[in-house]
């Protein structure tokens, strides 16, 4: 168990302990959204990453956009702490066969565990890694570019390798030095992240001003995600502009943390500041920021990260998978308003 545990930590080594500020929490309730799910897109940083890779395959038929920071291809861990260990994080010790991987999204498709990959076609896809990131290798992540080049139109397509950030969340002006990677795993790096890839994602975005008016809400995960979010925290949140609680019409963006980066660590870091939510809030986004939890027993996951290697379950990076679903779950929970209109597949999930 020890052995095991100290394999754990290494896979997710990223990210301190802070009480969540109230910030993150608005005390009035969630207002009734009426978002437009079936144009969502979805973001993440390392464990995060690969999580949003997972979330954009299996849902490919209405998310239509990935923003991916340090993180390597769809099944890269084929449901294997060891193989995660040795070819996915901070080494590469076996050549990684790229055709096998994506192998076996194909046969997902064909049993309607994921989304058709034709869905991929037009998708817009931004990935990002640091000259500095030695957290997760640059071959990773050129492999996660290559990957998506079989299934995404190139010019869809933005692959930012040139900025010398280390390996976390690249922001104008919020975290740390941008050449170190410590907790909250948000770097100071003059270089804002957020906007370039919600650009890329999002067209005719309206640039952002230095206020933002928007809330962040908090949610139950564990109310609405039923018992597939078992491996979920109590609390996820919900970030909601000023327009998108009075009721108009919003997009959706879903952005998952990295590993050591959920609010029971960092606070509200993450969902507060990495620049997301300046964009979301003066171009009617609202951002889901959902959480996980850490385990010191079965499913072991001693550092908080999404489950990209299987420790939830074999199905984790198809739609059947427990954490996929119980996020699915949750944006169909807060999708309440009277114009709602969410006609999105969820395959084969159980997601009643």
């Amino acid at each position: 168990m020890k052995t095991t545990y100290k394999i754990l930590a290494s896979v997710c080594a990223l990210y301190s302990s802070v009480v969540l500020s109230s910030s993150a929490n608005s005390g009035n309730g969630l207002p009734p959204l009426n978002l437009d799910v079936e144009q969502a897109t979805v973001s993440g940083l390392s464990s995060g990453g690969y999580m949003a890779t997972q979330f954009h395959i299996a849902h490919s038929d209405w998310v239509k956009g990935a923003g991916i920071i340090a993180a390597g291809p769809y099944y890269c861990a084929q449901n294997d702490i060891t193989t995660a260990l040795n070819q996915c994080v901070n080494k590469v010790d076996t050549p990684i066969n790229l055709d096998a991987l994506s192998s076996v999204a194909v046969d997902y498709a064909s049993e309607g565990s994921i989304a058709p990959l034709t869905g991929l076609k037009d998708a817009k896809v931004w990935l990002f890694h640091g000259t500095n990131d030695v957290r997760v290798t640059a071959q990773a992540s050129d492999l996660l570019y290559r990957q998506y080049q079989n299934w995404t139109d190139t010019q869809n397509i933005v692959y930012v390798n040139d900025q010398s950030a280390a390996h976390h969340f690249p922001t104008l002006k919020e975290g740390s030095n941008c050449s170190v990677s410590e907790s909250p795993f948000i770097g100071n790096c003059n270089y804002d992240a957020a906007g370039s890839m919600l650009n890329h994602l999002l067209p005719n975005l309206t640039a952002p001003d230095d206020t933002v008016s928007g809330k962040v809400y908090t949610i139950s995960q564990q109310k609405l995600s039923g018992s597939d979010g078992e491996t979920l925290a109590e609390k996820g949140f919900v970030f909601v502009p000023e327009n998108c609680a009075e009721g108009e019409s919003c997009s959706l963006h879903i952005s998952f943390h990295g590993c050591n980066q959920y609010a029971e660590v960092v606070g509200d870091s993450y969902v507060t500041k990495t620049g997301i939510n300046r964009w979301a809030d003066d171009n009617n986004i609202v951002v889901l920021y959902p959480q996980t939890k850490r385990s010191l027993f079965m499913p072991l996951n001693p550092q908080g990260c999404w489950d990209w290697w299987g420790y939830s379950s074999d199905d984790y990076a198809n739609r059947k998978g427990a954490q996929i679903s119980a996020v699915t779950n949750m944006i169909k929970g807060i999708n309440t308003g009277a114009a709602n209109k969410t006609t999105m597949n969820t395959g084969t999930a159980n997601n009643d």
